[in-house]
């Protein structure tokens, strides 16, 4: 299994969004894929319909220890090959209480998931059950997201092209050379950018990214007013409206990504 976090410091640049559809792009193509919804406001969560408000949620008892078999954690979607492990603000206290523990094991929590048998599939763990894990990670980088960068193989960082989109890219690259203390297998995969329109200024800055050559350019999603639209939907961009330039922009870039089409 594969494990991809989405991750940028920077917040409005499409990571729950990136998170929700590639996870659709990935089942459209025959994947099993497990979500993990990482940041407290729960939005991938809402996105698959599953957000819950009240009660402590699965990533918050995944954090803090406080569950035994994956099937209290892990819940179904209304996709067959889609599941996820919900957030909500629940979430900010575990962090909180994670950081004044003197445990040799802080970052591996979500690691410990991996490595659990799941209840009805024999021998098999919970990463051998999925294809892919998506990880959904705030704009921080807490003790939540360092347990999701501790067992994540690849990063891919959604950008919106302005000057401080760019220079961020940098700090999330050191970042990531950081964390190789502890997860020596850990890579940038690249930069998804988002919500492009093809104006002189964003033309210049895919331009000046070619250029440099440090950060390899996964695809680019054209901005589209149906995604503002689809929001309240809980349904992917592509189910939403198919023809516009984001779900096929999503829809291009998993291809590229997997070497398998749909």
């Amino acid at each position: 299994m594969k494990t991809i976090s989405i991750l940028n410091l920077k917040g409005g640049v499409a990571k729950t969004f990136t998170a929700a559809n590639m996870a659709y792009e990935l089942y459209r193509r025959g994947y099993k894929v497990l979500l993990l919804d990482n940041d407290k406001q729960g939005n991938l969560s809402k996105a698959y319909g599953r957000y819950d408000a009240e009660s402590v949620a699965p990533i918050t008892r995944l954090l803090s220890g406080d569950w035994v078999h994956p099937d209290e954690i892990i819940q179904q979607t209304d996709y067959e090959g889609i599941d996820i492990v919900t957030a909500n603000m629940s979430l900010f206290g575990a962090t909180w209480n994670l950081t004044k523990e003197e445990s040799e094991n802080q970052l591996l929590r979500y690691e410990q998931l991996g490595k659990s048998k799941i209840e009805y599939y024999g021998d098999c763990t919970v990463w051998g059950k999925y294809d892919y894990c998506i990880i959904d990670n705030p704009p921080d980088i807490g003790l939540n997201v360092l347990n999701a960068l501790a067992i994540t193989d690849e990063v891919i960082v959604p950008v919106k092209l302005d000057n401080y989109a760019l220079e961020g890219l940098d700090i999330v690259a050191e970042q990531i050379e950081d964390i190789k203390a502890f997860n020596p297998a850990i890579k940038l995969a690249g930069v998804l950018v988002t919500s492009y329109q093809n104006t002189d200024g964003e033309s210049a800055a895919v331009e000046w990214l070619e250029e440099q050559g440090k950060y390899n350019i996964l695809g680019i999603i054209r901005y589209s007013k149906k995604v503002a639209e689809h929001s309240f939907k809980r349904m992917s961009i592509y189910e939403y409206s198919p023809c516009c330039g984001a779900a096929q922009g999503y829809k291009k870039f998993v291809t590229a990504y997997t070497g398998k089409a749909r």
